[in-house]
């Protein structure tokens, strides 16, 4: 069985620069890391200083060396359950026995129930005005059904078609996206218009086609928290699991970082979460090692003071 100071769970930005912090701090450490991002279908990242426009993949492969060259270990597998105590299992079959546990597992988007937006998901079907706006600027955008986003996207676009789909607008909200210069395309949204790969439209209800370069949609942020609730940590009243500001949750030795905890942080932010709770990890281990290093002086005291008065 092998033996870690702090196994990572998920090798995304959070869970590698924890990793780097930690290896850094000459902590023996593996990164568990089943290979399915969240962010794998986008094509470049944005807002991350110096790796502005950066391909995700290209950062990822560049942390794992990171890590690798202080002597981390980079595990490509799944975890299938954690024990209390820490012992980490693995699809392969390897379990890992760990001091501390760090998850930053992410989340997964459920989009609403539209044909064609899972197709073209990360190309011209959206989520972030602050990844993607920039890039589609100025462009034909279209908005189903979130209403922040539709008051936002003015900022890069002059042209915003806002589809409430099978959302109630309150004549407030109608006023405010009017007022933004934002078009309203009521009916059911049944479908994209694509052609040559790209969207041209989007597909209402009674065969009307609104043309379309772009569309944004405000999927539901669902947590890949299971390890987490297994392992017992409390969770808020919306459902996610309770940390404090640096990633510890209610379970002793057991921290969280990442979308897993936060749906909002992008991946500059995650990163930061992960330094935070890698550095707060090493402060807990430095407590249980100077706990372990008095025990041990005093027992080697008694011993050679026994040894001293049987002379």
């Amino acid at each position: 069985m092998d033996e870690f100071d702090v196994v990572v769970v998920g090798g995304g930005a959070a869970g590698l620069n924890a990793a780097l912090v930690l290896v850094r701090a000459r902590r023996r450490v593996a990164v568990v890391d089943a290979g399915d991002p969240r962010n794998a279908p986008v094509a470049h990242m944005q807002g991350f200083l110096s790796r502005d426009g950066m391909p995700p993949a290209q950062l990822l492969e560049a942390g794992r060396a990171e890590v690798a060259g202080y002597g981390g270990e980079i595990v490509a597998d799944r975890v299938t359950g954690i024990d209390h105590g820490f012992a980490v299992h693995l699809a392969g079959g390897r379990t890992l026995r760990t001091r501390r546990v760090l998850v930053t597992t992410g989340l997964r988007d459920e989009l609403p129930d539209v044909p064609g937006l899972r197709e073209r998901w990360a190309r011209d079907v959206l989520h972030c005005p602050y990844c993607h706006g920039y890039e589609v600027r100025d462009r034909p955008i279209g908005v189903l059904g979130t209403l922040h986003l539709g008051l936002m996207l003015p900022q890069w676009s002059a042209d915003v078609v806002f589809f409430p789909h099978r959302t109630e607008l309150s004549a407030d909200d109608r006023e405010q996206l009017l007022a933004r210069g934002v078009h309203i395309a009521d009916g059911e949204v049944t479908g994209l218009a694509v052609e040559g790969d790209a969207l041209r439209g989007v597909e209402l209800a009674g065969g009307q086609v609104v043309p379309r370069e772009v569309l944004f949609v405000g999927p539901r942020f669902v947590p890949r928290d299971d390890l987490l609730t297994g392992l017992g940590c409390a969770t808020e009243e919306d459902g996610r699991v309770r940390t404090d500001p640096t990633g510890r949750t209610s379970e002793p030795g057991v921290w969280a970082a990442g979308n897993v905890v936060d749906p909002r942080a992008q991946v500059v932010t995650a990163a930061g979460m992960g330094s935070a709770a890698a550095i707060a990890m090493n402060a807990d281990l430095v407590q249980e090692d100077v706990r372990r290093a008095v025990a041990e002086h005093r027992r080697t005291a008694e011993t050679v003071g026994a040894a001293g008065r049987a002379c």
